[in-house]
C-alpha cells in the first residue's frame, strides 16, 4: 500500500497541530510537521512527498524562499504546493504562483475547504506519478526495441553483404576486416562515433553489384578479356542500382560506397573517372581498407603479402589511386590495425 506523504510546514505549533488533525482524517496518510522552513528544505532533499502545505509568514526563511529553494530540487519539480497565507496582497499571490504554487488557503483556514483542496492535489500528484511511471515504461519498451531492430537491420546488411561475397568463397573474414579499417580510420580523421558506425555497416556492401556479374567473368580463373573487364567493373554501377534508391539511409550509403569506392584520387579510376574530393569521403575511406585487405590476404591468383609490403604499397598509392588523409590515418592506427588483423585471420 502507498501511504500518501505530506509535510507541514508553520512556524506555529497550534497551526501545525490544526493542521495535521485536520489533514489526518484523509485515507493512507503519512503526516510529518515541521516548525522551522530551512529544517523542512533539508528534509525534502533526503525524500520526496505527495503533499507539502506550508505558511507565508515565517522567520528566519519565509514561504516564498522555502517555495524557491524547494523547486530547484530534483525532488521539488512537480510536487503540489498548498500555501496558507494570511496576506491579501495579489502581488504576493503571484510571486507565489510563478515559482510554482498550485493552490492557496486564506487564513483563517476552513477545514472543508482544506480536506477538499489537499485531496484534490494528493489526487493531481498521483494522476502525474501513473503519467511518468507510464512514460517511463513507454521509453524503456521504445529503446529495448530500437536495440533489437538495431541488431535486426545489422544483420540484415551483413547477410545482403555476404550473398555477393558467397559468389567469391576465398575472402574469408574481409568483410568483417575491411568493414573495421574503414571504422577505424573514419574515427582517425575526425568523424563522429555515430559516422563510423554507419560506414562500418556500410562498407561490406561495397561489392554487392557483383551479384548481377556472370560467373564466368567473376570466377575465371584466367586473364579477363577487354570485354569482360568491361563487364566486371560495372559491378559498381550494379551497387548502386540496388542499393541506391532505398529509404534506408545505411543502405543509400552502401550504394555510394558501392559506386565510388574504385574512383581513383587521380581520376584515373571508374565507373565515372572522378577525381580527388569528387569522390565521397565515405568511398575513399573503404577504398584504403579494401585495398590493404586485399593485399594482405591470400587469392587464388597471390600470396598474402607481408605487413610491410601492403603498408609500403599503400604509401606509394597514396595520392595516387588513394586519398593521402586516409591512408594517413589507417598509418596512424596501424596498432588497432594488427589488432583486427589478429582477431579475424583467415583459418
Amino acid at each position: 500500500m502507498h501511504l500518501t506523504k505530506i509535510l507541514l510546514v508553520d512556524d506555529q505549533p497550534i497551526s501545525l497541530l490544526y493542521l495535521k488533525q485536520t489533514l489526518s482524517r484523509l485515507s493512507d496518510t503519512y503526516i510529518t510537521t515541521c516548525s522551522d522552513a530551512i529544517k523542512a528544505l533539508d528534509l525534502c532533499k533526503h525524500e520526496p512527498w505527495d503533499l507539502i502545505v506550508a505558511d507565508y509568514q515565517m522567520p528566519g526563511m519565509n514561504g516564498l524562499e522555502f517555495i524557491r529553494q524547494f523547486r530547484q530540487l530534483n525532488e521539488g519539480e512537480d510536487t503540489p504546493i498548498l500555501m496558507v497565507t494570511a496576506s491579501t496582497d495579489p502581488s504576493v499571490k503571484y510571486q507565489l504562483l510563478d515559482l510554482g504554487v498550485v493552490d492557496f488557503l486564506q487564513k483563517p483556514v476552513d477545514i472543508s475547504e482544506l480536506t477538499a483542496r489537499s485531496r484534490n492535489l494528493i489526487s493531481l500528484r498521483k494522476a502525474r506519478l501513473i503519467l511518468k511511471n507510464h512514460n517511463q515504461e513507454l521509453k524503456k519498451g521504445v529503446q529495448e526495441m530500437t536495440v533489437v531492430l538495431a541488431e535486426r537491420e545489422r544483420e540484415s546488411l551483413l547477410v545482403l553483404a555476404r550473398a555477393a561475397e558467397s559468389r567469391d568463397p576465398q575472402t574469408g573474414s574481409h568483410l568483417t576486416r575491411m568493414a573495421s579499417y574503414s571504422k577505424i580510420i573514419a574515427l582517425e580523421l575526425g568523424l563522429s562515433e555515430d559516422e563510423a558506425e554507419e560506414i562500418y555497416l556500410a562498407a561490406p556492401m561495397h561489392d554487392v553489384g557483383k551479384i548481377g556479374i556472370p560467373d564466368r567473368i567473376l570466377l575465371k580463373e584466367g586473364k579477363l578479356t577487354p570485354e569482360e573487364w568491361l563487364e566486371m567493373k560495372r559491378h559498381t554501377k550494379y551497387g548502386h542500382d540496388i542499393l541506391g534508391n532505398s529509404l534506408t539511409p545505411i543502405l543509400q550509403l552502401g550504394g555510394v560506397i558501392a559506386l565510388n569506392h574504385h574512383e581513383a584520387w587521380d581520376g584515373s579510376g571508374y565507373p565515372d573517372g572522378k577525381k580527388g574530393e569528387e569522390i565521397p569521403l565515405c568511398a575513399r575511406i573503404v577504398a584504403v581498407a579494401d585495398v590493404f585487405d586485399a593485399l594482405t590476404s591470400v587469392r587464388p591468383y597471390k600470396k598474402a603479402w607481408s605487413l610491410e609490403e601492403a603498408l609500403d604499397e599503400l604509401n606509394k598509392l597514396s595520392d595516387v589511386r588513394l586519398d593521402a588523409n586516409c591512408v594517413k590515418a589507417f598509418m596512424k592506427s596501424i596498432d588497432s590495425v594488427k589488432e583486427i588483423m589478429q582477431i579475424h585471420a583467415d583459418v
